[in-house]
């Protein structure tokens, strides 16, 4: 059972970004929800194990909690 990487472990973390960043130019609100919400589900398909997608799903909304508290 593979654990859920949380540390850094992009080898092009900019470029990702700036790919990502490119990705939603010019798509409106509804349109950049619908990207992200199928990439997603692509790299969650790509991943394949439910315990670490779970981890992840976990681990995003303990964040996302917190910075709402502050």
């Amino acid at each position: 059972m593979p654990d859920l990487i949380t540390a850094p472990h992009l080898q092009s973390a900019d470029d990702f970004y700036e790919a990502l960043i490119d990705a939603h130019r010019g798509l409106s609100l509804s349109r950049s929800h619908e990207l992200n919400a199928k990439l997603v589900l692509l790299l969650a398909n790509h991943i394949g194990e439910q315990d670490v997608l779970e981890a992840a799903l976990k681990a995003a909304r303990d964040n996302l909690e917190e910075a709402s508290d502050e």
